[in-house]
């Protein structure tokens, strides 16, 4: 038996019948297994759950043989952020996402930047009650283009980022995901077929770092990205360059040319660079001159937007027409303060520029 009713179908007094908290309905993309256990089908790691068990994200319970999830309408962290934070810098530039994230996540990154919020569970406060509608009412009350489901892993929670993105939708809200790709190719093709735009952590190139430092799998990811190019949905890579870890010529080439080969090189790639944070705090901050060296490693391979993060003011957080190389959206920080294109293309050269320009 498969759990396959939308929330809007799914009877919540049977979630609170049952003895779960405020913020416990039942999940979607799970089965049930013939020794009675709850096989959750959300991520690669198909957690088998026998009864009061959490998954390995924290948020997915077996409640009595069926499988719940414990964040939905509950947020733990809410703040209006510019579109080029995510960062989307094709993606409608200058606007506002008013961006959400409830606690948990799939993987365990030893590097994370949101520690706080990915390690947590939903023990850990009770998170603020927001559902689906409020979040559109308050995106559209501060002038958001998009809904961006953020700071956490938005796969973890995917029945309220699913139903947020319909109540945004009916608003006229978009919706955007910033994920780390660790999803299992149905739940994918729903949770991100409801997005406008999806920007992916393709946190290394090699097996060994997602083993070992991300604790998953980078062949999943790489799924994810080829599966979003066919659903035609508009996405942006982000790799966040660690000194030692993943930082070599050889796995940065090869990263570059799988990206050409397998998604086209129009794609945009973002070079951010790592603060020590989390379980390695004794790295140092990566130096700019990786940063651009990997950004020419990338462009040399094909790729034709390659884009340097955290690092302000650099003139890589730029976007460049590739036909003529002039400049056509300027940044400053997190803000796009010129944006000359026109038409979603070159005003100097006429070459289209692939992205979403325009609401």
């Amino acid at each position: 038996m498969i759990g396959g009713q939308t929330v809007a179908e799914q009877s919540r007094p049977s979630a609170r019948s049952a003895g779960l908290p405020q913020g416990a309905v039942p999940a979607r993309f799970w089965q049930r297994t013939e020794d009675g256990r709850v096989r959750c089908t959300l991520c690669p790691r198909a957690c088998n759950l026998r009864e009061g068990q959490h998954g390995y994200c924290g948020v997915r319970e077996n409640r009595a043989g069926a499988l719940y999830t414990l964040v939905h309408s509950r947020v733990w962290a809410a703040n209006v952020d510019p579109i080029e934070k995510k960062p989307l810098f094709h993606y409608l530039p200058g606007t506002n996402a008013y961006s959400i994230a409830t606690v948990g996540c799939n993987v365990r990154c030893r590097f994370c930047q949101n520690w706080d919020l990915s390690q947590a569970r939903p023990g850990e406060g009770e998170g603020e009650p927001m559902p689906p509608a409020q979040v559109a009412e308050l995106a559209r009350r501060f002038k958001c283009a998009s809904i961006a489901f953020t700071y956490s892993e938005p796969v973890i929670f995917a029945e309220y980022v699913m139903d947020t993105a319909d109540a945004g939708h009916a608003a006229g809200v978009r919706s955007v995901a910033v994920s780390n790709g660790y999803v299992q190719h149905d739940a994918l093709v729903e949770i991100y077929g409801r997005m406008d735009a999806v920007k992916i952590d393709l946190k290394a190139f090699s097996d060994t770092f997602y083993t070992r430092i991300v604790r998953g799998q980078l062949r999943p990811v790489l799924e994810t990205l080829v599966a979003l190019r066919t659903m035609g949905k508009w996405t942006e890579i982000v790799c966040l360059l660690i000194p030692t870890l993943n930082d070599s010529d050889a796995e940065l080439r090869s990263m570059a040319q799988w990206i050409r080969a397998n998604l086209g090189g129009a794609v945009p790639l973002h070079f951010s660079r790592f603060h020590p944070e989390y379980e390695l705090r004794e790295l140092p901050v990566t130096p700019v001159a990786t940063l651009e060296r990997a950004r020419q490693i990338a462009l040399a391979e094909g790729l034709e937007y390659v884009y340097i993060g955290n690092v302000p003011g650099h003139p890589a957080q730029n976007t460049y027409c590739p036909g003529c190389g002039k400049l056509l959206v300027e940044r400053v920080g997190f803000t796009a303060a010129r944006v000359l294109m026109r038409n979603g293309a070159c005003p100097f050269c006429a070459r289209a520029i692939p992205g979403i320009w325009h609401g």
